[in-house]
């Protein structure tokens, strides 16, 4: 963690357990890091401008091998919708 932030309690003299966790969770989220921390749960980096011109190009290439084969009577377009996920 690059930015890193340091949360300390420390238990009082006739404090539960519970109590002290409660006011953990408080001062964790009272800092943000609950929210930041859900925020960068499934963080997925930014592919590089290369990478995505090369993915365009093959699904360019694939919608247009697939416009052929149906000109071409290989697939038929009726049959092919049916078939998809929502």
């Amino acid at each position: 963690m690059v930015n890193a932030v340091r949360v300390e309690v420390k238990r009082g003299k006739n404090e539960s357990s519970a109590s002290l966790i409660r006011r953990f969770s408080r001062r964790a989220q009272g800092l943000g890091l609950v929210r930041a921390l859900r925020k960068r749960r499934y963080y997925a980096r930014q592919k590089s401008k290369n990478v995505d011109h090369a993915r365009a190009l093959v699904k360019s290439a694939r919608r247009v091998q697939y416009n052929e084969d149906v000109k071409q009577g290989k697939i038929d377009p009726a049959a092919q919708s049916r078939g998809r996920r929502k």
